[in-house]
């Protein structure tokens, strides 16, 4: 077993303010009761962590950073299951929350106004090891990549927002405006459920849309004037407010407009449409305990790929080159791994 050091390296954002983001070293703490000790695999650079960093999403600095997490569980605290310890696992985001609120007492952890979660408001996975709460980890099904498992956070964000309640019917058209990670796991989860999917990008996205075409979704490229018009559902999965506008602009009236990107500042769009359409909006903040469920139910049965998404995988040392990569748009997924290039 690896010896598990007093202390590790980790990247967070270092203090309040605009940027500030850089490496520390952090102690490492032993488990307590109920806890356990993760030896992070790797940990998917999220557009959250972007806007942590442009101080457009809220965080208690000094705080390690990121929350798509996986990892093997290498020590347990008091009171946990000896069956955990060295599990291949995925972690939920919440550290802690109050349990006592009507959000909590109805299964909406996500809803909960004193809920800390990991990587904004406790450390989180940008470093070689992590101690949170059993009740975090869910075991991951062994047709699972190693680095691909950070993307079951994110994918159990995508089934709250499209399954509860649900969202897509069979037969639906529907639209992605955005065919970035999130984007994609989107895509298939409507497909899931009896949607027909189109994924829509711009001419920057030629590499992305072409991974969207090679999973099967018929793809377009939108500009120049164009705009897409006449689907059923539409999801914004891009954050930004000219996906927006389209997204808008693209449902058919009575349909769903479903807003699944974060723009982290106020943004102009015609909202008229929903109005003069008659729309539906859903939208949905993080993942609940039931999303997860369903997110791994969709994995074991085959119907989201999380693999062909991870496009880079980067020592933790390089976690600059990284996230200039993520915040250029550049390939999909790019995760860091804390065990690459250390003793």
């Amino acid at each position: 077993m690896t010896r598990i050091p007093q202390t590790t390296p980790a990247v967070g954002k270092l203090a309040p303010g605009v940027g500030n983001l850089g490496m520390r070293e952090q102690p490492v703490r032993p488990p307590g009761p109920g806890e356990v000790l993760v030896e992070v695999i790797a940990t998917g650079i999220c557009g959250t962590d972007l806007h942590i960093v442009d101080e457009e999403f809220p965080s208690e600095p000094p705080v390690t950073m990121g929350h798509e997490i996986t990892g093997e569980v290498a020590a347990i605290g008091d009171g946990v299951d000896a069956t955990w310890l060295e599990s291949r696992v995925a972690c939920e985001t919440y550290f802690s929350t109050c349990g006592q609120c009507h959000h909590c007492r109805d299964g909406k952890p996500n809803m909960c106004p004193k809920r800390r979660s990991i990587g904004s408001r406790v450390d989180g996975g940008f470093a070689r090891w992590l101690t949170l709460p059993v009740r975090n980890l869910w075991r991951l099904p062994d047709h699972v990549g190693r680095h691909a498992g950070a993307l079951v956070e994110p994918l159990a964000c995508v089934t709250r927002i499209l399954y509860d309640p649900p969202v897509v019917n069979a037969g639906d058209s529907v639209l992605v405006v955005g065919p970035g990670t999130m984007g994609m796991l989107t895509a298939q989860a409507a497909r899931a459920a009896g949607g027909v999917v189109t994924v829509a990008g711009l001419t920057k996205d030629r590499h992305r849309l072409e991974l969207a075409t090679s999973m099967g979704f018929d793809t377009l490229v939108v500009g120049d004037g164009s705009a897409p018009t006449g689907f059923d559902v539409v999801a914004e999965a891009s954050g930004h407010e000219s996906g927006a506008a389209l997204a808008l602009g693209a449902v058919v009236r009575d349909g769903s407009w479903v807003q699944v990107g974060i723009f982290g500042k106020a943004i102009a769009v015609p909202l008229d449409h929903l109005t003069y359409g008659e729309l539906r909006v859903r939208s949905g903040n993080a993942s609940t305990p039931r999303s997860w469920r369903r997110a791994l139910q969709l994995i074991d049965a085959g119907l989201v790929e999380l693999d062909p998404l991870v496009s880079d995988i980067v020592p933790l040392q390089e976690w600059e080159r990284a996230f200039a990569a993520t915040r250029a748009g550049e390939g999909m997924k790019i995760v860091l791994d804390p065990r690459m290039g250390a003793e």
